[in-house]
């Protein structure tokens, strides 16, 4: 049976593909820090989906909590055929995890990372295997190279963004290394729960962009094509189309290097 594994599946477009997949009859785990949210999930998928449907809390912008994800996922399922990327959590001012990184980088990047790298052996298991990652699909740059912790000049919502530019070189090195297609999905505005600590002129912005958004059902239309057969290698896509991406292999092998140093401390 296909295995879809999720984070950021509680809510929004995540919450709708693990939807999509549990009613194709994937077996599907939706990995979120929301109890609640994740008992949804599952009370939704009810019994005619047994076994198949999944939740399991995890703080993800914790190193520790990826790993403990890993082995918890790695002891279960022997192959994994779709694994969506979607964790991310706003913050308009600049606060730090316990592991001492900046938490747009922890959650965003770092922990995608870890999953990536760290679920490659089941992806690589199965047949027809994808990646999908909700980076910046070339459109978000440039990376800060001498403040990847963004210590100066915390720029808010941009925040997102660089993180966002992280995860397009992770997609690189990651296909590089593994030969699994990886879609970089950029959806634009879409009308989602938009998770996050605001500012209150921030917070004023993202209540319209909660009714001017487009419908969660669409975005969710525009991306599965890619998922459902994908190209080898790395694809980005705009809303529905694929768009010209150049591979900055060499940006990507030093952004791999220093990410593995830092995390050789822990």
């Amino acid at each position: 049976m296909p295995t879809a594994i999720v984070t950021g599946g509680t809510d929004g477009i995540g919450r709708a593909l693990a939807d999509v997949y549990l009613s194709r009859g994937h077996d599907v785990l939706v990995v979120g820090t929301n109890a609640e949210k994740g008992d949804a999930f599952l009370r939704a998928a009810g019994s005619a989906a047994g076994d198949r449907a999944r939740f399991l809390r995890a703080d993800l912008s914790l190193v520790a909590g990826n790993r403990h994800v890993i082995d918890w996922i790695t002891e279960r399922y022997a192959t994994i055929d779709v694994l969506i990327l979607g964790a991310r959590f706003h913050r308009s001012t600049r606060v730090e995890t316990a592991d001492g990184f900046e938490s747009n980088f922890a959650l965003y990047y770092l922990s995608r990372y870890l999953l990536s790298h760290g679920l490659a052996d089941p992806l690589r298991r199965a047949e027809h295997p994808v990646v999908l990652n909700f980076g910046g699909a070339g459109l978000t740059g440039p990376v800060r190279w001498d403040d990847l912790q963004l210590h100066r000049d915390y720029p808010g919502t941009g925040a997102l963004g660089h993180s966002a530019a992280l995860c397009d070189l992770l997609g690189v090195h990651f296909t590089e290394v593994y030969a699994v297609p990886c879609v970089l999905n950029h959806p634009g505005v879409v009308a989602t729960s938009f998770a996050g600590e605001y500012d209150a002129a921030t917070a004023a912005h993202v209540d319209g962009l909660r009714t001017s958004g487009k419908p969660v059902a669409e975005a969710v239309a525009q991306i599965l094509p890619f998922l459902d057969a994908p190209s080898p290698g790395l694809t980005a896509v705009l809303e529905g189309r694929r768009i010209a991406f150049t591979a900055d292999s060499a940006g990507a092998a030093r952004l791999d290097d220093i990410t593995r140093k830092l995390l050789a401390g822990l």
